[in-house]
Formats: C-alpha cells, structure tokens, sequence
C-alpha cells in the first residue's frame, strides 16, 4: 500500500518527527511504500498537502507529538490547527487518515473526535500501524489490530494496546525524515534507549501515552542509530527517554556501548535525568560517552512538595548530582514544577533557596501544572467538583470535563499572581529562566521561541536550555 506520513508539528525551532523515522522503517519492511509530507517547513500548508495527494496515496497517518505546549504562560493550543490540516487532507484524498504519536495517546479518543480522524493508534505504532494496512487491505481484522480507536454503530472503541518488543523490530535507518536539515535549523536530533516510564509523579503523562512497564532497546541497537545520524552529519544529539538513568544499570550500560565505539570523541549528546538513582561514577561514563549537559527534572526543592508531587527521589539528592556533574565536568540544570497541589508560599521560596544555593548552571522555572487526563493529578480535580467553579484552575474551564483543551493547577496558597512572588525572590539572578515576562531570553517556553531560531540559524547547537545559557555567558 502506499501511505503518505505526515507531520503535523508546526513549532519552531523545528524537532525532527522521530516517531514518523522508527514507524516508516516498519512499514518499509512489510513490504508497503511510505512517503513523507512533513509539514513543518513549508508556509502554504494547503498547496504542500495539495502536491502530495496527486501521488494518491492509500493510507494516511498523522503524528500528533502535541496536544499543546504544556506552558501556562502561553497555553498555545494545536488541535485546532492540526484539524484544518485533516480538513485540507481530506478534501483532496479518500485515503482513511490514521492518527498517532504520543500527544494522541494521552487522549486518543477526543483527539480522533476532535480532529475528525477516522483511526487512531495508541502508543507504539510500528506492529499496530501494518497490522492496521493488512486490516484495511482486506477490510477485515480491525478489531485485532492493538491499541486501535475506530468507529463502531457504538460509538468510538478502543481496542487493548500491545508492547512492542524493541529487539524486534527492524534496525533504525534514519533515512526517512530529512535530519540533516532538522540539524541545521533545530540544532540537534532526537534518539531513545528505552520505552516505558514506571513512576508515579501524578502529573506525567508519559506512563498513560507510552505504558508503565520499561522496554530497554540493547546498547549495540542504540549505537547504530547514533552511528546513522552521524553519517549524516549529525553530532549534536537529545535523548528522548523520559529519564535516560532509569534504571541506571540500562543507562550506564548503553554509555559503554558508545564509548567502546569511539562515539565520545565524536558526538555531543543530552539528556533528561531523575536527580536518583544518579551518583559520581554514573556521570563520568556519561561524559566519557559525549554526554555534554543534563536537564535534571528536579521539580522542587521542597521534601514536602516532592512526596505531594509523588516524586520518587528526596531534596538531598539534588545535592548528590550537583556534586556528581561538576566532578564529571557536566553542565546541567535543574527543572521545577511550581503551583502544583498543596503548593505554599513557604514551599516555593524553600524549593527557590535551595535550587540558588546549590547553583546549578541554569533553573528552569514552570508555574501552573498542565492536568492531563488519565493522570492522578486529573483523578484528584475530577473529585472537586466542576472545572468551572474549581479555584485552583486556570485555562479553558468551561465545558472541557476531557481536559482536552489546556488546563493548569495552579495552588490559590500562592495568591493571585505567583510570578511577582518568584520574580521578588529570584531577583536578576540570570541562571533563572522565568514562567513569563518581558525578557525574552530569560522565558524558556521553546514554542515559536525566535531567541533559540536565529542562534540556530548563526551555528548554535545542543539543547535548546544550553544554547540559552551560553548566550547568556558569551
């Protein structure tokens, strides 16, 4: 069959359809014809969607790697937008359009409603999504098929979704999605070396879109992939793992595996981190392995917000991987997560003190945490009563019971306006990047972020907090 992949992901500076470069290996390998209609590049998205339906294609599958941006400063919503894509697809084409990608499986079925697709796949999509081509070839079998929303004379279904296991699935390429220019105009490329995320923080919803239980891809596996970009020219890399050290053993493990091949001395790579399990030998193999900064997702710095929060790790140990990056010659930072439940003043100034105190190279700060359906966080609003009248609230409250739309707790302990609060304690400390405000470089929001586009454009590289840090520091 020939199927038309498409990225709907419009923001700049522009993150390469990772998930769209795994899945068309797979389709590759059943024996159909993928091709690309990425969309992020190109102004007249009508005219581009026009050009690439004259190929007719069979098939269509839209990723949709966000729901929004998660930034109640911003609260930029991308439903909308990626249904008039659908809308454009459709006048042109027959072809069923099939949705995916992890932004579609935190809430697949008001996403298929909502942008009027007519299939979904939740979570993994390389088995599922030529499950589903065989299934449409011979109109038959849509029930088997994991992980599959679709219409029913009973409204929308949602089939049980299946692991894959990563082992076996085809070798990654690379080859599908243009990563050379992603590189150029987004200064880095994306690579994974695990699936799954078993924590319960009662906000994330990593565990509701990719599952609970972790899938380890074998280092070798990991190495050729990193291999492949940087045949292409690509030496400045993220990892898309929720948390590349967990579990450690896997992540020092897959840092062997690239030092052996001589990747150290050839790529620069970063990483999301849990501050535990994280220790002074852990951050050696990473730098020895290329790794050239780490974005810790501390959240607070309060113990009592931390258990609220249902993080795993204890305020101390931010100390410990402060203390192990700088031995290793790490660069990193720390992120909070402020105005979640129970927030206090008390509490955000202690989570404020502690972070200035230990004085990692840069602080990101998030005020208000996005409520996300089937997370604990959703559970717990759900028991208060109407979004409405909910004063913890803020966004689109009204006739929103799915969560659909963007909406953000934000603690009524903090008063009206929390951001004067942070912004009296942070004062013109420059490692702090503010939820919002007037300088542009000290908001860290990477949505349409025009700072970080044109650093890019004159040859900066890496994550997009340390390309700001380093502008700061020039």
């Amino acid at each position: 069959m020939k199927v038309l992949l498409v990225n709907t992901n419009l923001m700049k500076p522009p993150v390469a359809p990772i998930g769209l470069d795994y899945l068309a290996d797979s389709v590759r390998a059943a024996g159909h014809e993928p091709a690309l209609l990425d969309l992020c590049f190109y102004a007249d998205v009508k005219a581009c969607i026009e050009a690439a339906c004259r190929w007719t294609p069979d098939v269509i599958g839209c990723t949709v790697r966000n729901s929004d941006d998660c930034y109640f400063a911003s609260g930029a919503f991308f439903l909308p937008g990626i249904r008039d894509i659908i809308s454009s697809l459709r006048s042109c084409s027959d072809a069923p359009v099939v949705l995916g990608g992890v932004g579609f499986s935190v809430m697949p079925e008001a996403v298929v409603e909502s942008c009027d697709a007519d299939y979904g796949i939740t979570g993994e999509g390389e088995e599922a999504f030529v499950q589903l081509l065989g299934a449409l070839r011979t109109r038959s079998g849509l029930a088997e098929v994991p992980g599959l929303v679709f219409r029913s004379e009973r409204g929308l279904r949602r089939t049980p979704a299946a692991e894959v296991d990563l082992d076996r699935l085809p070798p990654r390429s690379r080859s599908f999605v243009d990563n050379r220019r992603y590189f150029a105009e987004g200064g880095q490329a994306g690579f994974e070396t695990r699936r799954g995320c078993p924590m319960a923080c009662i906000y994330c919803a990593d565990p509701v879109a990719k599952g609970r239980r972790t899938r380890l891809l074998p280092p070798p596996r990991v190495v050729e992939e990193l291999r492949s970009l940087l045949g292409q020219g690509i030496d400045h890399l993220h990892s898309c793992d929720p948390e590349f050290n967990v579990p450690l053993a896997h992540a020092q493990d897959v840092c062997r595996a690239m030092i052996e091949a001589g990747l150290g001395e050839k790529i620069r790579w970063y990483a999301y981190c849990a501050p535990a399990p994280f220790d002074a030998d852990t951050a050696a193999l990473m730098r020895k392995a290329g790794c050239a900064g780490i974005d810790f997702g501390a959240d607070s710095g309060s113990e009592w917000m931390l258990r609220r929060l249902g993080r795993h790790f204890h305020a101390a140990d931010l100390d410990v991987a402060a203390r192990a990056c700088r031995q290793a010659g790490i660069p990193f930072m720390y992120d909070l997560l402020l105005g979640g439940p129970d927030e206090t003043r008390d509490s955000l100034r202690e989570s404020l003190d502690r972070v200035r105190r230990i004085g990692p190279d840069c602080i990101g700060i998030s005020l208000g945490v996005r409520v996300y359906p089937g997370t604990p966080l959703a559970d717990e609003v759900k028991r208060m009563g109407p979004l409405e009248t909910n004063p913890a609230l803020r966004g689109d409250r009204v006739g929103n019971e799915a969560l659909v739309r963007p909406v953000f707790y934000l603690s009524p302990e903090l008063g009206p306006d929390p951001g004067i609060l942070i912004r009296d304690v942070v004062g013109d400390d420059p490692r702090f990047f503010l939820p919002s405000g007037p300088e542009e470089t000290r908001d860290y929001n990477y949505n349409d972020n025009d700072v970080l586009v044109r650093a890019i454009r004159d040859g900066a590289r890496g994550a997009y907090w340390d390309i700001l840090r380093r502008m700061r520091t020039a």
